[in-house]
């Protein structure tokens, strides 16, 4: 077949190419204009989802925004209440760290005289600042702009909450609406289809996180009643930072759970309660991971712990904190999927019959250990002396 070359064709391949490189361009002016927005919505969405069960119950019973308004109200409250007990936490370190202060510069000091031979005292310090007016002029300018600076982000997240509050509000109250708009955007044979995937997604992200909100909650009702009886300071905040950290904080949480008990604790006037709460740290974990995590997370979606690790350093590279928070869920949602639409084929006979051997002899047990056969005797033979 002959090709007739036409300049037409020439005008029409590079307006097609100027166009696709203009559409790369917007996209890429997006994603960097608007990630961070864009990373909200996708968060929003997907807290809305986790909230589905919740708020497919009560609607039921109320319109949907009264009880997406209510599970929202509740997630707020239970939010307040641990930011109020852990603050107080905070501020009581801070005070008996800011009160100890004196104690541990004369301690340092006479940790320096003892090695080194300098001698120098708590006023000769405060001297030596006095002299240099203008470089501690120059720490609190520096100081002054840090705070500055924190209060600047103080400001930006409290911006982005609001946004992500409103987003997450109109997400889960329209969600059937907004669900039926996204079905039809695509032919009438990937509709039902595309129910099934949102469906399968709320109900496995649905589960996920009521799977973690149990095993939170009762890490955290042992912890107290633990930290209450041996005289933790400050146990029920410290109760509930166990047990919230511990299931919601991948990969690390369980570290990071349990070593701020054991450093105030340690802090104490009776420094034993850090060991005791290291001790107990240890023993629940191991409880947990035994009996009472198979049990609860059986229903939920089970992530490889080798997945699981490398999709938190995945997120994390990615969307920071965020992304290393929802890294799992996102991973346990997409599992799912491929588990609902992967294509199964029949093993070979050769690979087959390797994976039966081992189940037949599961089955079967170990094989037992035969007697010794006694040696035969001759008839009237003398006996051996």
């Amino acid at each position: 077949m002959k090709v007739v070359f036409e300049p037409r064709n020439v005008w029409r391949t590079g307006l097609v190419v100027l166009g696709l490189v203009a559409l790369a361009a917007v996209v890429l002016f997006v994603l960097r204009a608007g990630g961070s927005l864009l990373f909200t919505v996708f968060l929003a969405w997907f807290v809305s989802l986790a909230m589905e069960p919740a708020v497919s119950r009560l609607a039921h019973r109320m319109p949907r925004p009264a009880a997406t308004g209510l599970v929202l109200l509740g997630v707020v409250a239970a939010l307040g209440i641990f930011l109020a007990l852990f603050g107080n936490l905070v501020v009581q370190q801070v005070a008996t760290l800011v009160q100890a202060i004196p104690d541990l510069v004369d301690r340092a000091l006479a940790w320096t005289d003892t090695q080194f031979g300098i001698r120098y005292s708590l006023d000769d310090l405060l001297a030596e600042v006095q002299a240099n007016a203008s470089s501690a002029a120059s720490i609190a300018g520096q100081v002054a702009g840090g705070i500055v600076a924190v209060l600047g982000t103080l400001a930006g997240a409290v911006g982005t909450f609001f946004v992500f509050a409103l987003l997450l509000f109109y997400l889960s109250a329209d969600g059937p609406r907004l669900r039926r708009w996204i079905a039809s955007l695509f032919p009438p044979r990937a509709q039902e289809a595309s129910l099934v995937v949102w469906d399968t997604m709320a109900e496995k992200t649905g589960r996920y996180v009521g799977a973690r909100l149990l095993l939170a909650t009762v890490n955290a009702t042992c912890s107290a009643i633990v930290f209450g009886i041996v005289g933790l300071p400050s146990w029920l905040a410290l109760a509930l930072w166990t047990g919230i950290v511990a299931q919601f904080v991948p990969a690390i949480g369980t570290y990071i759970a349990i070593a701020l008990p054991v450093l105030v604790g340690a802090l104490s006037p009776n420094p034993w309660l850090g060991l005791i709460v290291l001790g107990w740290g240890v023993l629940y974990q191991q409880v947990e991971n035994l009996t009472i995590e198979p049990r609860i997370s059986s229903r939920a979606v089970n992530v490889h712990p080798a997945v699981s690790f490398a999709s938190v350093i995945l997120g994390t590279a990615m969307f920071g904190v965020a992304g290393a928070l929802l890294a799992i869920p996102v991973v346990a949602m997409l599992l799912a999927l491929l588990e609902l639409y992967r294509t199964r084929y029949e093993l070979v006979p050769e690979l087959a019959e390797a994976e039966q051997i081992p189940e037949r002899a599961r089955e079967q047990g170990p094989e037992p250990t035969p007697e010794p056969t006694p040696e035969p005797v001759a008839v009237g033979a003398a006996p051996a002396r």
